[in-house]
C-alpha cells in the first residue's frame, strides 16, 4: 500500500501543538511535505520562539506519521519564523525591528523591569533576536540589571551601537549619564530622549524589541502609543488593591490608543519562607487573575516573592540566565511563550506586501 501526502497530512492532522492548542494542519505549521517512494519529509514552521520544544514536537510528529501502513522514514524539519505583526493604525514599522512589546504598570515597584529583562532574556533562550529599550528616562535600571557599563559606540556619528550581554542588544539613557547624576528634564526633552534612543539605536534584525516602560501614564507612554510601532503590551501588577488599582489605569491607557493588551503578570504573588518554606500571600491573592477577568485579558503567570529574583538581577545575572533550569525561570519561559504566541496570533503587517503608489503629473 502506497503512502500519499493526503494520508501524511491527516496524520499531522492528529498531532496537537500543546504550546498553541492547534493540530500541525489546522494551524499551517506542516509545510512542504514531500514523498520519496515510502520515505517522508516535511517542515514543521512555528510563528513563536520555541528551540526547547522542537524534540517534542518533532517526535510527536514522527510518531503519528510512522503508524500509517506503509511508512518509510520519516524526516521532519522543525525550526521557528517571526513573522512582523499590525501596530496602530498611522504607525510605521521599524525597518530592523519585526515586533514592539512594552512592559507597562500603573505604579513603580511591583517588579516589571525584572519581567522585562527576564522576558527577553528568555525569549532570546528560545533561539529569538532580542533587544531592550529602557524607557525609564529618570530611572534608568537595566544597565544594573544587565550587567553593562560603558558608554555605546557610533560608527557614523549619527547612531549608536547596542551594547550586548547575555544575548541581548540594550539601549538605555543610563549608559550615557553618571550613575549618581538626576535626569531633572521636562517632559519634551524626555520624550525626545526616549525617541532617540529607539530610533537611533543601530538594532540589528530584532524580532523582538522589549521596551521596559516607566511606571504611570505619562508623556513617555503617550508618546509610545502615537509615535512608536507596538504590537502589544504587557501589564505588570502585584495582587495588592492598590497596585491593581494603578494597573487598570495602565491597561484602560492601551486600551484607548489602540494597543492590544496581550496579558497580565502577577508579581510577588506567594512569599515561601527560605527556612521553614511556608506559603504566605502577603500582598493578597488572585488579584491578577480577577483583573484579567474583569477586562477579558489573558492570565499570563504568576511569580514568588523571593530574595533569589532579587539578588540575581541586582547582581547583573538575572534569573533567566542565572538559573535556566531554575522552577522560576521555567516561569518566566511560560509567560515569554504565551507572550510569543499572543503576537503571532495578531494579524501580520502587510505593508511590506504593497507596492508603493506614485502619481506623477506629465
Amino acid at each position: 500500500m502506497s503512502v500519499t501526502i493526503e494520508a501524511v497530512k491527516a496524520a499531522l492532522a492528529g498531532v496537537i501543538d500543546p504550546n498553541t492548542g492547534k493540530d500541525l494542519i489546522a494551524g499551517k505549521s506542516a509545510k512542504n511535505i514531500q514523498l520519496d517512494g515510502a520515505n517522508v519529509t516535511f517542515d514543521i514552521e512555528l510563528d513563536y520562539p520555541a528551540k526547547s520544544q522542537f524534540a517534542l514536537i518533532g517526535d510527536a510528529a514522527v510518531a503519528a506519521v510512522r503508524a500509517l501502513p506503509g511508512i518509510g522514514q520519516v524526516s521532519p524539519h522543525v525550526y521557528s519564523k517571526i513573522q512582523s505583526h499590525a501596530v496602530q493604525r498611522g504607525v510605521k514599522l521599524m525597518a530592523n525591528v519585526k515586533n514592539i512589546i512594552a512592559v507597562a504598570s500603573g505604579k513603580g515597584g511591583v517588579g516589571k523591569s525584572t519581567t522585562a529583562v527576564n522576558l527577553a532574556l528568555a525569549l532570546a533562550a528560545e533561539g529569538a533576536q532580542v533587544g531592550i529599550l529602557d524607557a525609564d528616562i529618570y530611572g534608568p535600571s537595566q544597565p544594573m540589571m544587565m550587567g553593562i557599563s560603558g558608554r555605546p559606540e557610533t560608527k557614523d556619528g549619527k547612531t549608536m551601537e547596542p551594547l550586548e550581554n547575555h544575548g541581548l542588544q540594550v539601549s538605555s539613557i543610563g549608559f550615557m549619564v553618571d550613575p549618581d547624576e538626576p535626569m531633572v528634564w521636562r517632559g519634551p526633552i524626555v520624550t525626545q530622549a526616549l525617541q532617540q534612543l529607539l530610533e537611533q539605536t543601530n538594532w540589528r534584525d530584532l524580532d523582538y524589541l522589549i521596551v521596559d516602560m516607566p511606571p504611570g501614564t505619562g508623556d513617555i507612554q503617550l508618546t509610545l502609543s502615537q509615535k512608536v510601532p507596538v504590537t502589544g503590551a504587557v501589564i505588570v501588577t502585584t495582587p495588592q488593591d492598590i497596585a491593581l488599582l494603578d494597573a487598570r489605569k495602565g491597561l484602560k491607557m492601551f486600551e484607548k490608543v489602540g494597543i492590544p493588551i496581550l496579558g497580565i503578570v502577577e508579581n510577588m504573588s506567594t512569599h515561601i519562607c527560605s527556612n521553614c518554606g511556608h506559603a504566605e500571600a502577603i500582598f493578597g491573592e488572585g488579584g491578577g487573575a480577577r483583573m484579567c477577568g474583569e477586562y477579558g485579558v489573558d492570565f499570563l503567570g504568576a511569580l514568588p516573592l523571593t530574595m533569589s529574583i532579587r539578588q540575581q538581577t541586582d547582581s547583573g545575572t538575572p534569573t533567566v540566565v542565572a538559573e535556566p533550569d531554575g522552577a522560576v525561570a521555567h516561569i518566566y519561559r511560560e509567560i515569554a511563550r504565551k507572550v510569543a504566541i499572543k503576537v503571532a496570533e495578531k494579524a501580520r503587517d502587510m505593508s511590506s506586501k504593497f507596492p508603493s503608489i506614485v502619481i506623477k503629473n506629465d
